[in-house]
């Protein structure tokens, strides 16, 4: 006949099966001998247990909100002395929940860089726009991407401006750039979309190309 396994034992295995960084344990200890039950609820004072006939709940604490683990050795070594026989379950444990890594936050210069990065290497003049997330934002928006000389041209909370990359009429590739390095750091989101892109553009005695938006000439 198979002696019954120590308690001690059979807390240490519980434990071993845990997860890693655990902090509670809620546990449940039924006495095989209901004559018995008086006395291991006498041995399992310190736990504070709930007791239902000749089971006890109670928890297991790894940080301090409970009984510490080795409280419960401790108590569950008394009732091994007094051979007290019964059997210990893990009823279910918590552990702090790991929150995946934040996706950095796309920022609007960033975007440019990459719409850029999707343009042929010899384009010469875009016409780009940025769209905010809020209208509570366009006032400031439009102070601080003052340099592109930006425009509205419906209800959106958008503006739009031209750039060019070697001459003509627009902001160059950097001015933009700073101009949305602005709006990050004021914390002022949205996209930038560009438009339309033209190449190799050779104006003569002009300041570049001209498109027409809704009959206006941008």
């Amino acid at each position: 006949m198979l002696r019954p396994v120590k308690l001690v034992d059979q807390w240490r295995e519980i434990q071993s099966r845990l997860r890693d960084g655990w902090t509670d344990a809620r546990l449940e200890l039924t006495v095989r001998d209901p004559a018995r039950a008086d006395r291991a609820a006498v041995l399992l004072g310190p736990l504070t247990p709930v007791r239902r006939g000749n089971r006890f709940r109670f928890y297991a604490s790894a940080h301090g909100a409970g009984p510490a683990p080795s409280a419960v050795e401790r108590a569950l070594g008394r009732l091994d002395e007094e051979r007290v026989e019964a059997e210990l379950k893990l009823l279910e444990s918590a552990a702090p929940v790991v929150e995946a890594p934040s996706e950095p936050r796309a920022t609007l210069a960033g975007a440019w860089d990459a719409q850029l990065e999707g343009l042929p290497p010899d384009w010469s003049d875009l016409y780009a726009e940025v769209e905010l997330t809020s209208t509570d934002h366009l006032d400031r928006a439009a102070l601080l991407m003052a340099p592109l000389n930006p425009s509205r041209f419906d209800d959106r909370p958008a503006f739009r401006f031209r750039s060019a990359r070697r001459f003509g009429y627009g902001a160059s590739p950097g001015m933009v750039r700073r101009c949305l390095e602005r709006l990050d750091a004021e914390g002022i989101r949205g996209e930038v979309r560009i438009l339309w892109a033209l190449s190799d553009t050779q104006p003569v005695a002009t300041q570049g190309p001209v498109w027409y938006v809704g009959g206006k000439a941008v």
